[in-house]
């Protein structure tokens, strides 16, 4: 099952079922995909019995499934991405068995195709695609065997990051605020069924096709996760209730063989060039550049539909 949300003039938009085909859709038993995250049992079947896809599906009028969330968490699973960034920055981390995770701006996430604005080029603009959960209410201290059933949509996401600003708010020891702006979110929320054998051990097993200006940037697969993302929603539940609909990132998607399948983000590449060649050659974003992203199986079909944003000055 796919989800959509369209832009019906209100903050929220209105939710449909989309056909199997991606380009009709039907009306959903309830207005948004955050009443039917709170109703979930109820909703889902409602949704089982609709076979009949009457309206045209119009891919400019598709907002993201949750434009607005009241959580959104997002982990840092690769270890590969991780590494080369310590490594790059210099950095240490004392060992840890625990995931990391921060909390991120919530209240807006953008429209697949819309323009990601930015007051200026010298913050260091860059994408970073990554896989999403949506998840119904956890209980506080819900175990990682028992989160893999309160996850109920997976979605396509890019994590925009202003690395400029990042370094800065790491070293003040409270997390990141400008340096996290609004993220983009693919068209289609897929139930975890959608993917078939591509969900497995609470990964996505997809490459994330990533593409800056036209050219083919990195083709990472989400299936080498270090953490799950039960184990990632076992985390953020350990002190806290979660409300439905809160969202949980895996973070950049990366693998280890990065210098031959490319990246997820500019950050990544930089830091292999750091690394290979002693100095930075890629610059990052610019005003008018554009990212596409579009995570596929085997067969090239793309469940969460085409993310698509160019950078345009605020």
């Amino acid at each position: 099952m796919r989800l959509a949300t369209l832009n019906d003039g209100t903050r929220d938009g209105r939710l449909v079922l989309v056909s199997p085909d991606g380009a009709h859709c039907a009306p959903a038993p309830v207005a948004t995909l955050q009443q039917a995250i709170e109703e979930w049992d109820v909703v889902a079947q409602a949704f089982a019995a609709i076979n009949h896809f009457p309206e045209a599906l119009d891919p400019a009028q598709v907002l993201a499934p949750l434009p607005r969330a009241w959580q959104w968490l997002d982990g840092s699973a690769f270890q590969s991405h991780g590494d080369l960034m310590d490594a790059v920055l210099g950095i240490t981390k004392s060992k840890t068995d625990l995931p990391l995770m921060y909390q991120g701006m919530s209240d807006t996430f953008l429209a697949p195709t819309a323009d990601a604005r930015f007051p200026s080029e010298e913050l260091g603009i860059d994408f970073e695609g990554e896989f999403g959960v949506i998840v119904d209410a956890v209980p506080m201290g819900t175990t990682a065997a028992d989160a893999m059933s309160h996850i109920k949509l997976i979605v396509q996401i890019n994590d925009w990051s202003l690395r400029t600003l990042a370094g800065l708010e790491m070293k003040t020891g409270f997390g990141w605020v400008g340096a996290k702006p609004a993220c983009g979110m693919a068209p289609f929320a897929v139930t975890p069924d959608e993917l078939g054998a591509a969900w497995a051990n609470g990964r996505v097993g997809l490459d994330l096709l990533v593409d800056w200006n036209g050219e083919r940037f990195g083709a990472a697969n989400g299936a080498v996760m270090g953490f799950g993302f039960h184990e990632l929603v076992a985390h953020a539940a350990r002190t806290r209730d979660l409300v439905a609909g809160t969202v949980i990132g895996s973070g950049t998607v990366s693998n280890a063989n990065f210098r031959e399948i490319g990246s997820s983000c500019i950050a990544e590449r930089r830091g292999i060039e750091v690394l290979d060649q002693g100095e930075l050659k890629t610059a990052f974003m610019a005003f008018g550049d554009t990212v596409r992203m579009e995570a596929v199986d085997a067969s090239g079909r793309a469940p969460f539909g085409v993310l698509d944003q160019k950078v345009v000055r605020a």
